[in-house]
């Protein structure tokens, strides 16, 4: 099953870590080395979920086949291993790294957990944003959206955006921006619901849009199968029906997820001065 244009699987390849400069040592007097890219470390949350752990895999995965260029190394910031400091231990010593967080929004892990992780590595090391907020969220969301049936031209329908939810207002805004660009997309009001730690809890969220409108489906925002999704089914009594996750096991990821994960290492390479 292909999904948003994704990618073809191509073979695995390995990583040179260090390429010859090009010049032959017949004119250089012997062969340079030229230094590896920076690696890509992607740190996701972890799960004891099968499908979620599957899910988030293939993601790193495409990620490694679409940029066989780059070193990419999986990791977690909770509940799986192997944890941030053993991710940035399997980079090279003189290899700088750059932390992408498979994180949805900025909250307590991407300020405080990776920041302390990566601080405490006698390497050069960076962090990026958090995926969200962004357009090709947006893009995956109503992919999903329409394969479980939702019409955009059907009057009195809501949405409800199911979001994990954060004590850091920071996260909780992020996931208001995202609600705000589904919103603009579709032209259907939209209402963020969170399933812990902030308000308006997803149940609750459910209920209003019920007594507003004729139709109510709610938008999983999470990254992949798990607690926080199996919560979101719990809670969503009511609704007409319930997205997938952005990732599913099974399935090639997104490519649009895939761009998004590069262009943040990108971005937090310039911006560290990385090259």
């Amino acid at each position: 099953m292909t999904l948003l244009g994704e990618r073809p699987r191509a073979a695995q390849h390995s990583i040179d870590w260090h390429r010859t400069s090009g010049r032959s040592a017949e004119h250089s007097g012997a062969e340079r080395a030229t230094p590896a890219p920076a690696a890509l470390v992607a740190i996701s949350h972890g799960t004891n979920s099968a499908d979620g752990q599957a899910a988030i895999a293939a993601l790193v995965e495409a990620v490694t086949l679409a940029h066989p260029e780059l070193a990419v190394i999986g990791g977690f910031v909770d509940v799986q291993q192997p944890d941030v400091a053993a991710s940035l231990g399997a980079v090279p010593p003189d290899i700088a790294a750059v932390v992408v967080p498979l994180l949805l929004s900025a909250g307590y892990h991407v300020h405080v957990d990776l920041q302390r992780e990566t601080s405490a590595h006698d390497r050069v090391t960076t962090v990026s944003r958090a995926l969200g907020p962004d357009d090709r969220l947006i893009d995956v969301l109503e992919h999903r959206l329409r394969a479980d049936g939702f019409d955009k031209r059907v009057p009195g329908q809501e949405i409800v955006l199911a979001a994990a939810g954060s004590s850091d207002a920071r996260a909780v805004h992020d996931c208001r921006t995202v609600g705000a660009l589904l919103e603009q997309r579709l032209g259907v009001r939209v209402t963020v619901g969170f399933l812990s730690a902030a308000t308006p809890r997803l149940a609750c969220a459910v209920t209003a849009a019920r007594l507003r409108g004729a139709s109510v489906t709610v938008s999983t925002y999470l990254m992949a199968p798990g607690f926080f999704f199996d919560l979101t089914r719990a809670q969503s009594v009511g609704a007409d029906r319930v997205t997938a996750p952005l990732l599913l096991p099974g399935e090639t990821a997104p490519a649009p997820l895939v761009d998004l994960v590069v262009d943040r290492y990108l971005e937090a390479k310039e911006q560290a001065q990385i090259f």
